[in-house]
């Protein structure tokens, strides 16, 4: 997938780059500014000038009132310095004049700009100081730009060993990119805005007490919590008793007051879009539409939102950045460093002997030093038990580490068992160190890179081990020995170098996105730190902290909110944009990013890509030639073959008994035999080929018959030995030809891409066949002979990989042959193997009944009696469906389908057990499962058969379904304790759904694909563990016991948390109330507790480990943060910011990484090279092409072809698409009945409908309705349109709010036919529909998962008591609610905070030992493992999965033209010449229209006839032989011409191009028998035709003569013979054949066909040749020469050409022989004819 641009190539160019030219003229008389500690120095001050700025700030002075003064010095000194700088580069450079100039150069002019800002500053600042302009005041956001000067320490790094051309194109290209799919993401955005505010509208309706008045709504007129509701009393949310639903706008309630979140207008609903997508909030917007509105409404919207918006749109960025960065990281792969050099230059490679016996390459460091230890010391050091021992030390290390726990405030911590355990491990390690130093000395030890990581672990543990720095930050030192243990495994050691090995390019990453967030931070702290009431940006911690947190998008929108919020209305829409702009560009660019690098090092080399090819070819077959270990088994047990009886013998001796194997051979090949003969017979009747015995002269008939087949394939066999060798010798003729420099004196003309494929085709043949050297270096150079010295050799190389690609192919023939070899001797030798129970006979007829039953499918496919080729039926998508499986497994997916859904009506308060209507499903499922096993078992067998049920483990799962199943029908359990055995046979049991899995085939291969790459993700989870590890250890030993807190705020100490306080209610997040004077927010006495956090502690490992894995998922950290700070100190904060930023960035991003990479090993296109890929790509495009549905332009000059111009005119189009957008933007507000602008809009909606009309019957007459029907944009412009009119008149006659609700429908109808008007959009709304199709069956998995989870958790946390997250809308009571809540969790909406409430035990819930139902409590370990496991199976894998399939469709569709084989425009031509050419719009030509559609492409794709007759030829006969002459289709011509257009040798694959290269060798040799055929059909004509003209001449002649000598002679005995009836034909087909050209076709022909030299059985009285003379068929009498006396008397036919031939036989054959003489000479030096008319039949 990477590596696949083919500006991969390398180009010889001048070199430029896009960094500053600080490099002066060297004549220059100000030397100081050329000086490089001058430029350092700069680049130091613009990091002093960025955290100057981030110092002014009002709360900053506040606090810290000599840093005023402090960043004025800074600023004043930074100030004469840049400008001193800008002065001398004027001085130098010139202000304006010459070219380059201070105001022409890009980077002088942001230098000049940041020293006006720093002036401005400065000045400010001045006035500040004064108390001129106050602090506060909003102008300190002239100071937003100063934080950009941080492009100048890192601009020296823009330098590129690149053309500068090449440079500007990447960008470019990427910026195109970027920017098609930002306006991809408008168009949905917009979309579903205007889906919003139609649907939605205001969320306004609340439930507030009877009493509340207008102008007096508090928080204490709310219900608790804020409740939404519906005036409508049939749908949403009702208030209880107490409470009216009113409209808060309508109370007096501002906008700001209200929430900037809903679908009020356009614009406020494309903002609450983008929130909801992404993915944070979304839920509750969701909940309040449910509560507002119709419950189905909202959930389709919403769940089609996160579908379209979260899953498939905004992965389209990552798929952007990965192929943009491919490129780029292919140009820059000097500046980042090889990742394939492992071994230091300094290492030397030998061979040394493992323990197997083996040979290996040991590297071997030959100029390490050696240190003064003994050389018993250092061989000890160097052995792998000192290693071993060593690793073993860290790893109880570790353990003890992890042990820790908090023991009380009470308990002594600097001296327990713990410290003592530190202390000794420190002392070790430091021997370990020392010895290592002794051993290698201190340079040999410092030079290794591992070696300087455990000296930094040395220095740290042992400053840590102090007293007053134990448990301190030094902590960090102790807790990284964990890493060293990635030595004990050499795959984890080789992935995570693979990973972080080449560190530079993900260095500069982690730098890039710092330096993002620093720049980020300040300016939001410029624009933010004078706003009141708004305290996340008055500092730049806190700056930084909200800018992070919008990073990670955890509490993002609050972060927005509040901003918006203080900001107040009026500036509220640029602070949104500025956010919004933001988190776009973080997201979806800068992880996108991250993603990308990591793909970049999981990708292997373009040359170890085909060796990877063949080494898997060659495992593959390995693998296919093992028997399973089940049925080796019986290799085990002695052979016991089926012996059987000889009777009816006329011998009195006693014959022993015989393998039946044996014996069924021969009589087996008798009956075939027989079978045979008699069909061959036609006298033979079908039904004697069934009769077991043979009569004699049946015996003696079939003995005669294989006598002659003998006999005649001898002679076959001969004959084809000729053949061979003729073709040999006319194959090296061609060679030769084409090696004798023919094509070297032809003008020079460009030649399409597929006469040079074409050429390189022949030339590569020819060479690898080898050929004459002397006639190949005949006349030429000596640099030509090395060239083809050189080419010789690689097409020598090419014919040996061809030699090794046979060889595997043979070895998988041969393994399979083996394979069964192996089955059918365990089927000889053991009676029982393929028995299914060891008790069904293997022919038995119950058995191959039960085979018929299971095996029986839908077979829809017909196939041409004629040309064998398969019918395409109109339903062939539906019977393709119906034939996906089996009529049985149908029959167990719709009972399966059938169970589940009713176990959709099942929960805690409506069970199984006593709903006798729901144990109907249950009894139903049991017994059809019944059915088919034992159909599959007797059929296929359990175990030990070879095509058992149990060979997989599919096979097990079902067997295990079934058991539960049936345990659970026979117990149906009437009482259910909580934690039980029978609670747990209910979550078994609700693995039924994954039933779908086993039964259909496309379900199993997404299985493949999420374990196929276990070892991968395993490898993952291992490091992503081994973090969690690090920091979980940390956060034990710095927080543990420290994060308990008194929940009274006021109460500091331990001792003084006792009594009650007031709590404060939380009513609601959306509204903005201030409290009046007076007021109290609602609120209750609680207990004083002193306690931990609710959700999370540090407390031990495990705890620390979980709150971890939550923090892992970017869910809860900022409550994390928030504790942490609050109770331990500000510094530690750095603590989970850190964690987050690992985690986020590097650790789920290698997720995504791996899960792509494994996606594209299972699809094959990980090994495949650029080429391979580029072709792989070609196809997929080619089969979703289409031929233009646009009938061609009327050929008059009238009406309708004016209509054609004008219709097909771009400003016409455009102008439409205008019209269009005008139109949806009347949706700009909710269309109510009530409202007065509902009117004036539908009106001009209506004007709106009449101009499409107009344009629908425009298309109309100029196409013709025929014409106009054919495309589907046009029938869906014509069915909105008909909806459109239906619209108006139903709307003029009813005017409704259904009328309304229909208006709006047809303009969201028409808004889509945006995306077909535009090609971006089109290209980019075909890659997410393709994206769907495929990863159809991953979304139905997904669901499946889904629904078994639902139906566990109904069981498990049915009756969970409400809490925090856990509420009437989120909850697990029933399978529908449970689908829901698990859907949120999918996209990680708050999936910790329902973990917790599930957890929920005594004394805070009412347990009950009996029934689970009666409980309200959770189940912690239960809601622990279901959580974890759901959300690492779906969130990490299967949505990465989704992620893998839209990059690969990304590649597909939106490549640019320079990385395609074939490109949009040849595409585009080819649709528009089959356009001409199928003239009725079917898809469908006839064989014979090919060779017109040939010569009518240009460009690319264009034939030449004058050079590539014979492509013209072979390209023909491919589609003739395609369908054996009948008609071809659209994608049968364009994959042929895809097929000839690109390099075989380069863009397919082992399988395909052998099968390629035979099919093309087969048309090779078809026309060149048709060449011969027709060749020697003219030659015979020509030959004919002089004959017949010299006799006809003669003979008028001679009959002249003889009347005359008649007249005057008159003898009686003279009879004269006329010629025949054959001849007078023979010469008018003659005079009827044109002039043949004397030139003959370039193709050098083969002789093995004998069709082409037969004479015809008609012309039997035609002279023959024979041996050099011409003989007669018959004649009766000699021929005397005397004139006088001749008498033409012959029986038979006689003609007179005979005898002029007779009369000159030598004459004639000497001129047929020079003629084919010369048509040698002229295949071997002479290009084809000119004009071809001889051998093109066109």
């Amino acid at each position: 997938m990477l590596k696949r641009k083919q500006s991969s190539r390398v180009e010889v160019q001048p070199v430029a780059d896009f960094g500053p030219d600080e490099s002066l003229s060297d004549s220059a008389d100000i030397l100081w500014i050329n000086k490089p500690w001058v430029h350092s120095l700069l680049r130091i001050c613009a990091i002093i000038s960025v955290i100057s700025v981030c110092m002014n700030t009002p709360m900053t002075f506040e606090h810290y009132p000599p840093l005023q003064y402090v960043t004025f010095t800074l600023d004043t000194l930074l100030m004469f310095l840049y400008t001193a700088e800008m002065i001398a580069k004027m001085h130098i450079r010139g202000i304006v004049k010459g070219d380059s100039s201070y105001v022409k150069d890009r980077w002088c002019v942001f230098d000049g700009f940041m020293v006006f800002c720093l002036w401005v500053s400065l000045v400010l600042q001045v006035f500040e100081i004064a108390d001129i302009v106050d602090q506060m005041s909003p102008w300190g956001m002239l100071r937003i730009p100063r934080p950009l000067i941080m492009i100048r320490a890192f601009r020296i790094y823009f330098r590129f060993e690149l053309p500068r051309t090449r440079i500007t194109n990447i960008l470019k290209r990427s910026g195109e990119q970027i920017w098609s799919v930002s306006i991809f993401l408008l168009f949905f955005l917009l979309l579903y805005g205007i889906l919003g505010v139609q649907m939605f509208g205001t969320f306004t309706y609340h439930c507030v007490v009877n009493d509340t008045k207008p102008g007096n709504v508090t928080w204490n007129s709310l219900a608790i919590p804020d409740t939404h509701c519906s005036p409508e009393l049939e749908e949403g949310y009702q208030c209880p008793l107490g409470f009216t639903c009113m409209d808060l706008e309508d109370l007096g309630l501002s906008r700001q007051e209200l929430g900037y979140s809903g679908f009020n207008e356009i614009g406020t609903s494309i903002f609450t879009v983008y929130e909801a997508a992404s993915q944070e909030g979304w839920v509750f917007l969701m909940y309040r539409a449910i509560d507002s509105f119709p419950r189905w409404r909202s959930y389709f919207y919403f769940i089609t939102l996160i579908f379209f918006l979260a899953w498939l749109v905004k992965n389209v960025f990552i798929a952007v950045i990965i192929e943009t960065f491919a490129e780029i990281r292919v140009q820059f792969q000097q500046m980042w460093g090889s990742r394939s050099s492992t071994t230091s230059t300094a290492t030397t490679q030998m061979f040394h002997e493992d323990a197997a016996g083996g040979w290996q390459l040991v590297a071997v460091d030959v100029n390490k030093p050696q240190g003064r230890a003994p050389a018993c010391l250092q061989q000890m050091m160097r052995s792998s038990v000192f290693h071993m021992f060593i690793l073993s030390m860290v790893t109880v290390d570790v353990i003890v580490a992890a042990s820790n726990y908090h023991k009380g405030d009470s308990f002594r911590r600097q001296y327990d068992e713990f410290y003592l355990a530190e202390v000794a491990f420190t002392v070790l390690f430091d021997l370990e160190a020392l010895l290592k130093i002794w051993c290698l000395g201190f340079t040999g030890y410092i030079s290794s890179s591992l070696h300087k990581f455990e000296l930094l672990l040395v220095i740290g543990t042992t400053l840590h081990v102090y007293p007053d720095l134990y448990h301190s930050q030094f902590t960090y030192f102790q807790v990284l020995r964990v890493v060293r243990l990635i030595k004990i495994s050499p795959a984890l050691e080789d992935f995570v170098y693979k990973i972080f090995g080449p560190g530079k390019k993900l260095g500069s990453l982690v730098v890039f996105t710092a330096s993002l967030l620093i720049v980020m931070s300040a300016i939001s702290l410029q624009m933010f730190c004078f706003v009141e009431e708004l305290d996340r940006f008055t500092t730049f911690p806190r700056a930084f902290m909200s800018m992070f947190q919008i990073l990670t998008q955890e509490g993002w929108v609050d972060v927005m909110d509040q901003t918006l919020n203080a900001v107040g209305h009026m500036w509220a829409p640029v602070v949104a944009i500025y956010f919004i702009l933001y988190h776009l560009f973080a997201t979806l660019i800068l992880l996108s990013l991250f993603v990308a690098v990591i793909l970049d090092n999981l990708e292997l080399d373009e040359d170890l890509k085909k060796l990877k090819q063949l080494k898997q070819s060659e495992a593959n077959a390995d693998t296919k030639e093992k028997l399973p270990l089940r049925l080796r088994i019986f290799e085990k047990f002695p052979n016991r073959p089926q012996m059987v009886k000889i009777s009816k013998l006329p011998s009195d001796f006693t014959v022993p008994k015989i393998r039946e194997s044996f014996m069924k051979q021969f009589i087996d090949r008798q009956q075939q035999d027989t079978c045979c003969l008699l069909r061959s017979l036609p006298s033979a009747s079908s039904s004697s080929c069934d009769h077991p015995k043979r009569s004699a002269i049946e015996d003696n008939k079939y003995i005669d018959q294989k006598l002659r087949k003998s006999v005649f394939s001898i002679r076959a066999r001969n004959l084809l030995e000729k053949e061979t060798a003729v073709t040999k010798i006319l194959r090296a003729c061609t060679r030769q030809r084409m090696l004798s420099g023919s094509f070297e004196g032809q003008p020079a003309k460009e030649r399409s891409i597929l006469s040079v494929q074409h050429h390189i085709r022949q030339e590569r043949r020819s060479l690898r066949h080898g050929s004459n050297s002397q006639r190949i270096s005949r006349g030429k150079s000596l640099e030509t002979l090395t060239q083809d010295h050189s080419n010789t050799v690689r097409y020598r190389n090419a014919q040996r990989e061809d030699s090794e690609i046979k060889m595997i192919q043979e070895k998988k023939e041969q393994a399979e042959m083996k394979r069964k070899v192996q089955e059918e001797e365990l089927r000889e030798n053991h009676p029982y193997f393929d028995k299914p129970l060891f008790i069904v006979g293997r022919e038995h007829r119950f058995r191959n009944f039960c085979r018929v039953v299971v095996r029986a499918r839908f077979n829809a496919s017909k196939t041409d009696p004629v040309t064998g080729a398969v019918k395409n039926t109109k339903y062939h998508q539906l019977y393709d469906l119906l034939g996906l499986v089996t009529y049985l497994d149908w029959v167990m997916i719709i009972v399966t389908i059938c169970s589940c859904i009713s176990m959709m009506f099942e929960s805690p308060f409506r069970r199984v057990m006593h709903a006798p209507t729901l144990q109907i499903a249950e009894y139903v499922f049991v017994i059809f499962m019944s059915i088919e096993l034992n159909l599959k078992i007797m059929a296929d067998g359990l175990f030990f058969t070879p095509t058992a049920v149990i060979r997989d483990f599919g096979g097990v799962m079902d067997i295990f379904i079934y058991l539960v199943s049936l345990i659970f029908l026979c117990w149906m359990p009437q009482n259910v304790p909580a934690e039980s055995g029978a609670q747990l046979l209910m979550v078994l049991r609700c693995l039924r759904p994954l039933r779908i899995f086993k039964l259909v085939p496309q379900m199993r291969k997404v299985v493949r694909e999420l374990f196929s790459g276990f070892k991968e993700i395993f490898l993952v989870s291992i490091l992503l563990l081994t973090l969690m590890l690090v920091f979980a250890s940390f956060g034990v030993q710095l927080f543990a016991g420290k994060l308990a807190k008194c929940n009274d705020p006021n109460i500091i100490r331990r001792e003084d948390c006792n009594g009650i306080f007031r709590i404060n209610v939380s009513v609601s997040k959306n509204l903005n109330l201030k409290l009046r004077p007076g007021e109290k927010k609602p609120g209750f006495w609680v207990p004083r507790v002193w306690a931990n956090p609710r959700n999370f502690n540090f407390d031990n490992v495990g705890n620390a480990m979980l709150a971890l894995f939550e923090v892992l998922s970017l869910k809860g950290w900022v409550e994390v943060r928030d504790v942490i700070i609050h109770r331990v100190g500000p510094m530690h904060g750095i603590y989970i910011h850190v964690f987050v930023f690992l985690g986020c960035m590097i650790g789920l991003t290698l997720f995504v990484g791996v899960v792509i990479a494994n996606f594209n090993e299972n699809k094959g296109t990980a090994l495949l090279t650029v080429d391979q890929r580029r072709w792989e790509d070609l196809k997929s495009r080619l089969k979703i092409a289409q031929p233009l549905h646009l009938p061609p332009r009327p050929d008059n000059d009238g009406f309708r072809a004016k209509m054609y111009d004008i219709t097909q005119h771009p400003f016409f189009k455009r102008t439409i698409a205008l019209l269009v957008l005008a139109q949806s933007v009347l949706l700009s507000v909710k269309w109510d009945v009530e409202d007065p602008v509902t009117v004036p809009l539908a009106t001009m909606s209506v004007v709106f409908t009449f101009i499409f009309v107009l344009e629908v019957t425009m298309k109309i007459i100029a196409m013709s309705p025929a014409g106009f029907w054919q495309s589907r944009r046009n029938r869906y412009d014509l069915l909105v349109t008909s909806l459109g009119v239906v619209w108006v008149v139903l709307h003029f006659a009813l005017l409704n709010a259904y009328t309304y609700m229909m208006g709006a429908c047809v303009i969201v109808f028409r808004f889509f036919s945006i995306c077909g008007k535009h090609v971006t959009l089109k290209m980019l709304l075909l890659t997410v529909v393709v994206s769907m199709y495929k990863s159809f069956f991953i979304i139905v998995g997904m669901f499946l998962l889904l629904l078994c989870y639902a139906f566990a958790g109904v069981v498990l946390f049915g009756t969970v008591k409400y809490g925090e997250n856990i509420n009437r809308h989120a909850n697990f009571s029933s399978a529908g609610k449970a689908i829901t809540v698990l859907f949120r969790i999918v996209t990680g909406e708050d999936w910790n905070k329902i973990m917790h409430d599930c957890m929920v035990q005594p004394p805070f819930c009412t347990p009950d030992e009996f029934t689970y139902w009666a409980t309200d409590c959770g189940n912690y370990a239960g809601a622990l493992m279901y959580f974890c496991s759901f959300y690492v199976i779906i969130a990490y894998i299967m949505l990465n999965l989704l992620v893998a399939i839209i990059v690969e469709n990304f590649s597909l569709f939106y490549s640019t033209e320079e990385d395609q084989l074939l490109s949009y425009n040849d595409l585009r031509h080819f649709q528009i010449i089959w356009n001409m050419v199928d003239d009725k719009r079917e898809g469908v030509i006839p064989t014979f229209r090919v060779k017109f559609l040939l010569r009518l492409l240009r460009g690319r794709l264009e034939v030449d006839l004058d050079k590539d007759k014979l492509l013209f030829k072979h390209m023909c006969y491919e589609m003739e032989r395609l369908h054996n002459g009948g008609d071809v289709t659209f994608h049968d011509v364009l994959s042929m011409l895809s097929y000839r257009s690109v390099d075989i040798r380069k863009s397919l694959q082992l399988e395909e191009l052998l099968a390629r290269e035979q099919l093309e060798y087969t048309i090779e040799e078809e026309v060149a028998k048709q060449t011969i055929r027709m060749w020697l059909k003219k030659c015979l004509k020509r030959i004919r035709a002089k004959q017949q003209q010299s006799c006809s001449i003669i003979h008028s002649f001679r009959e002249s003569r003889q009347q005359e000598l008649s007249r005057f002679l008159n003898p009686p005995s003279i009879e004269t013979t006329q010629p025949s009836e054959d001849m007078n034909a023979n010469s008018q087909d003659n005079n009827m054949q044109p002039e043949t050209s004397s030139q003959q076709q370039l193709l050098s022909p083969t002789l093995s066909d004998r069709g082409g030299s037969r004479q015809d059985a008609a012309d039997a009285g035609k002279p023959q040749r024979k041996f050099g003379q011409w003989r007669l068929p018959s004649a009766p009498k000699p021929i005397s020469h005397s004139v006088s006396s001749v008498n033409l008397r012959f029986g038979g036919r006689t003609t007179m050409k005979s005898v002029v031939c007779k009369m000159n036989p030598m004459t004639d054959a000497a001129s047929c022989g020079s003629e084919v003489k010369k048509w040698w000479t002229r295949q071997l030096t002479v290009e084809s004819d000119e004009s071809g008319d001889d051998l093109l039949d066109i």
